[in-house]
Order: C-alpha cells, then structure tokens, then sequence
C-alpha cells in the first residue's frame, strides 16, 4: 500500500503552534513588577542578621559599637567600629559573600519594646564605660510599596468588575450573568442530525392521526418537490392540543430526531422577561436564527405563556409585555418578509385561551387533538414502557391496557415504574401483574394507611356506605359493575370501591340518572341502616351536582328547560358579570337540579330498603375481610339483572376521605364523553 504522501508531508512540517496569548499574563507581570518593587525597593540587596537587644548590650560594653540608627521607632540598626569588623565574633562564615554586609551597612538589627526605656540604657551604658557610640533618629519609607498598598483596593476592584463584565458578556455562567449583555437573544435550543436526539416516532406509541400529519411536515422537508410540484404550500404551523400527558412534547422530540433539519426548542416562559421589549427582541432573534437556517422547525412548548388573548386581563390599560411578545411572534409568522422554509410547532393543553389571530389559518394551519389513548393505544404505550423492565413471562398488555382508562401515556409510564418499584420492595426478580395492580391502586388512590386510627363506629359507616354503591351500582343497568371494594385508607380516603366503566363516546339520559343513583348510594345506605345520615357524601354530592347542572344548562337534556344550552365553548362569558339566563330561568334551573338529584336519592333508597338484609350481609362481610370482590356480590345477589358483555377496564374508585377533596380531577362537564375516567368519591368524616 502506497505510503499517503499528504500524511507524511503534514508529519514533517515543524509544529509551529504557539501558546495563544492571554491578558491574564500582562496582569501576571503588572503583579510581579510591583512585588519586586516593594521588597528591592529599598536599596539594598542585602538584610542585617537578627540579634537580640541583650546580645547588643554586650557588643555596646566591648566598644565594638560605633552607631546605632533607630529607624520608625521600633527597630535599631547596629554599625559595628572598624576593629570590631575584623573579630571573628563578628564574622558571617555561613553567608555568602555577596550577601556579606558592607562597610556603610548596619551589621546587625533588632526590634526593641518601649523606646523610652531603651535609650535609657544605652545612655546608661555609654555613661558608665565612657562611650561615644552616637545614637541616630531616622523615618525609613518605601514609596513604591505605599503606592502598592494605596492602589491595591482599586487594582482588586477593576480586576473583580473585568471579570465579572467578561463573564457576563460570554454567557459562560449560563445563568443569569450571561443575560446581560444577551438579554434579547433566543434561548432556544439548537438540534440538528448530528446531535444525540435518539427519539423517532417508534417510541411514539398510538397517535396515529397526529403522528400521520406530523410525519407528513417532515416529509415536506426532506422532499419538498413531492408536494410543490402539484403547487401546493408547506404549512406554516401546526398546533398540538390535548390533555397532559398525552405524548405533545414526546412527539416533538420525535420530530426532532426524524428531521434532517435544524430543530430549535424553547418553552414559551422562555420570552417572558422582568425588561420591557425582552420578549419581542426573542422572538426576533429566534425567527432570524431559524431563516439562517431555513429549512427548519421551531417548537414551543406550552405555547399559552405568551399566546393568550388580548385585553382580557389587561384591566389597567398599561403596556403588557406578553402582548407585545404575541403581536412579534404573529408579525413573524404570517407578515411581510416571512420566509416560508420557517415551520412553527407548537403545544398547548389550554387552547380555549389562546388568541384567536393566532389561531388562524396561514399562522397554525394546522390544529392537530392529541386526546387520551383508547385501550388498543394504551397496550402499545404499554408495550413501549415495559421494554427495558424485567417483566413475568405471564403478563399479559391487554389486560394491562383493560385496567387503565381514562390513563395517558405520562400515567402508563408511572404506571410502570410504579410497578418496578413495587416488585423491588417486595424483592421479586421480576415485575408480575399483580405488581401491575398494585400500582395502579397506588397511583389513582394513594398509599395504604393501615395504621389510621378510625373508631369502630367510623369503620362500620364507612363499609355500610361502601356497601350501598356497591349494592346499587349492582342493580342498575346502566351503573358500571364493581369489581372490588375496600376499607383500607388509602391516601386521604377512607375507603374505595373499584368499578369497569365502559368507555362511551356519547351518554343518554338514562346512563346519566344510573350513574348518579350510584353515586348517592352510600348516602342511602346510611340512611336506610342507621337512619342517619353523615358528611360522608361530600364528594358523591359534588360529583352529581356537576352532572345535574351539566344535564340542565349545556347539553339540554332537561325537559322543563327544553333544547338550550348555556356552554359557551369560546370561553368569553368567562369574563362576563352576567348570566345568560334571567333570574326566573335561574330559580326554574335551580328547581330542576334539586328534582333530578332528590328522585335519584328516592331511587336509591327503595333499591336498598328491598336488599336492606343483603346489604347488611355485604357491609358485615366488608367489616370482616375489609377488601371483597365481584364474587362476593354474585354469590350474594346472584347474577347481574343486566348481562352486558365484558366492559374493557378497570378505574372508576369512589373512596371515603376525611376532607372530600378528589384525588384525581374530573373531566370538565362541557365534553360530550362519558366522566368514566379515574373518579374518586370520599367520606368527610366529622
């Protein structure tokens, strides 16, 4: 093989690389000149050797003294006599002889105390041995180190600012230092092949509809002939909404690892800024970056930070910082000199506040729902997350996916550690479905607290209410059938009944009614076994109040009130003083509300008056085993009146707590599904 000349050339050419130079070395000699200064300063390259004043007393009586020079008061300089010099006493054999004193230089030196007292003694001495040592006064100073130590302060305070002011203007400090002098710079974050982003659309699971028009952007980018040759345009923006946890940032990573373009980053709190006009120099910056390197992607997430509507909440009429923001970022993205190679992702669970001028066409043309997965999604999510897990051969991701609805793909990853955790306490080697479970129970209802002191009258209420949605929800159709209850506290509850809802697009009337009557079935039961009623109830009460409401005033389901509805999904009546009803449909709305709840509560209560004895035999056996299942509710009522085919999951819990407040929120009621999710209903026990 031929020897690479080019190599060889290159490996004979001398290494002329120099030490780059730096402005730390003219500080280094500024330094050094100053020391050298201060100690050679003073004339003399020579230092008398130290003595001690009780040595000096004796060369003074031996007359080997011929001066001593006391210079500041506080250190004396002894000049031996000519004869003196030639005693060997004297003599410095140990140091050099270019060190040696000479003829004009003090032979010897010592500090002494009170100088009073010290030229009492000399002049004692030289009295009583007739000496004429003379005694000189001398004030020694060393103007260079005077101006050393007077400029040091400014000298340590110019060196600190230079520092500071360099750290500054670099950035370096990536905190806040480097926001001075960049302040109206972009913060996004630069990706591009050759990065380490490993995400592509493999790892997204389900979203198939959004990942199909995600991908499709992309494939614009990488082909675009394929799209403009028919004349048609690249999209401008694309706009995922969805709830959290849905996968919104995941699939933008995605896109960042397939697109073989430059990806920036940001969250849309990285505008925001204390400094007027900050946000809009950013988002110019960030425009003018992604145009140098067009085609690109720009991706901000939660685009609600600064993308919400104008002169809402603006009631001071002072200049707002966001606006400014949102009317830079709508210039840039559809206004004159826009460069169409610019695409802007963006992601939002909050889209009802967003501008609607941002929301238009030729600025996010695209508006792509990111909703929660179905069961067939949620197996592949599941599929995903258990890949690096050391899972039991038997497990089985359908029915993982079956006892997760209404769950998100941020909640199945919990899910999963969750159950890792779990089978680590329990020092298992691998994760089993029952770990699976478990984390589920602990993730919707909390933490076991089996060490919760509840009084025995407490424990029996809360199985006797337990037991009525149990019973009711068994004996109604359209009520989603148990699976388990329990008595344990988890959490803030007290206890929690797990029921299979089924997973509806849309809800009749009549699955509504069934579903509040089993909701108001603990309240029932504790009356029909105690004739009493508690503040068991408080989250049962809330939960069928808030779908009383939604029957009556937004989907008109109500026969007084008739096919009205109130909803205004644009979200203006938000800021409106006013209702849109008068006061008399109000009373009329009022009146139906309080109907449709009391002929539930009615219903539930002859339910369990005809099972009272059943009822009692399922609250005992609660009390007893504290945690039951389906099968002690069909050996007990038999066989569901109802047959239904097999529902698709397990999530639905109403649970008994001590202050009412839901574990997991509700889906708002203006959604035209089902609120089958993970629903929490509790005791606020007094």
């Amino acid at each position: 093989m031929a020897p690479n000349n080019k190599d060889n050339n290159n490996n004979n050419k001398p290494d002329r690389r120099k030490p780059k130079f730096s402005a730390y070395w003219i500080y280094a000699a500024i330094f050094l000149i100053f020391l050298g200064i201060n100690f050679f300063g003073g004339g003399s390259w020579s230092e008398a050797p130290k003595t001690t004043q009780t040595e000096f007393e004796k060369f003074l009586r031996d007359g080997d003294v011929e001066k001593v020079k006391i210079v500041n008061q506080k250190l004396a300089k002894v000049y031996l006599t000519e004869e003196a010099r030639q005693k060997e006493v004297h003599a410095k054999k140990d140091t050099p002889a270019i060190f040696q004193p000479g003829p004009n230089d003090p032979a010897y030196q010592f500090e002494f105390g009170d100088l009073q007292n010290f030229e009492n003694d000399i002049n004692e001495i030289k009295e009583q041995y007739n000496l004429d040592t003379q005694l000189v006064w001398e004030t020694e100073s060393n103007l260079w180190g005077e101006i050393l130590w007077s400029l040091l302060p400014f000298i340590v305070i110019i060196a600190i600012w230079i520092y500071i002011m360099r750290r500054m203007s670099s950035g370096g400090a990536g905190g806040a230092g480097g926001q001075i002098f960049n302040i109206g710079k972009s913060k996004a974050k630069l990706f591009d092949e050759k990065t380490d982003v490993k995400t592509s659309f493999k790892d997204v699971a389900g979203l198939e509809g959004a990942k199909e028009e995600v991908q499709e952007i992309v494939d614009f980018l990488k082909n675009p002939d394929k799209y403009t040759s028919l004349g048609g345009k690249i999209p401008k923006g694309a706009l995922l909404v969805g709830p959290p946890g849905t996968g919104k940032t995941l699939l933008a990573k995605a896109v960042a690892g397939e697109a073989k373009v430059p990806f920036f980053s940001l969250s849309g709190s990285d505008f925001v800024e204390m400094f007027v006009g900050v946000g809009a120099s950013r988002v110019r910056d960030l425009f003018k970056q992604a145009k140098e390197k067009s085609p690109s992607i720009i991706f901000i997430d939660e685009i609600d930070a600064i993308g919400r509507a104008r002169g809402k909440s603006n009631f001071s009429g002072s200049n707002d910082e966001r606006e400014n923001t949102l009317n830079q970022l709508l210039t840039e993205m559809d206004g004159f000199g826009t460069n169409t190679n610019v695409i802007v992702l963006a992601a939002t669970n909050r889209a009802d506040v967003l501008d609607k001028a941002l929301m238009r066409a030729g600025r996010f043309d695209r508006q792509i729902y990111v909703d929660l997965p179905d069961v067939r999604e949620r197996k592949e999510i599941f599929e995903v997350h258990i890949r690096p897990l050391k899972i039991d051969d038997s497990l089985d991701t359908d029915f993982l996916a079956k006892q997760t609805p209404g769950f998100s793909g941020a909640d199945i990853a919990n899910v999963c550690n969750e159950a890792a955790l779990i089978a680590a306490r329990k020092g298992k080697k691998n994760i089993s479905k029952q770990d699976f479970l478990d984390a589920v129970d602990r993730i919707v209802g909390g933490l076991e607290k089996k060490n919760k002191i509840i009084t025995p009258e407490e424990k029996e209420a809360i199985a006797v209410h337990e037991a009525g949605h149990a019973t009711v929800s068994w004996m109604l159709e359209h009520a989603a059938p148990l699976v388990k209850v329990t008595i344990v506290p988890r959490g803030q509850s007290l206890g929690a009944a797990w029921y299979l809802p089924e997973e509806r697009l849309i809800v009749r009337p009549e699955q509504m009614l069934d579903e509040m009557c089993a909701a108001l079935g603990g309240r029932a039961a504790e009356k029909v076994m105690f004739d009493k009623i508690s503040t068991g109830a408080l989250s049962d009460l809330e939960k069928i109040t808030k779908q009383a409401r939604a029957m009556v005033t937004i989907y008109g389901l109500n026969d007084q009130i008739g096919n009205l509805t109130y909803y205004d999904s644009s979200g203006q009546s938000e800021y409106n003083f006013n209702k849109p009803y008068s006061e008399k449909t109000a009373e009329l709305i009022d009146k139906e509300i309080s109907s449709l709840v009391e002929k539930q509560y009615q219903r539930a209560i002859k339910l369990l008056e005809d099972n009272k004895e059943k009822l009692k035999e399922l609250a005992d056996e609660l009390l007893e085993k504290e945690v039951i299942f389906k099968e002690s509710l069909e050996r007990i009522f038999g066989e569901r009146p109802f047959k239904k085919k097999e529902h698709v999951a397990l999530g639905e819990t109403t649970s008994s707590s001590s202050n009412g407040e839901d574990k997991n929120e509700e889906k708002d009621q203006d959604d035209d599904t089902t609120q089958d999710g993970n629903e929490t209903e509790k005791i606020a026990t007094t």
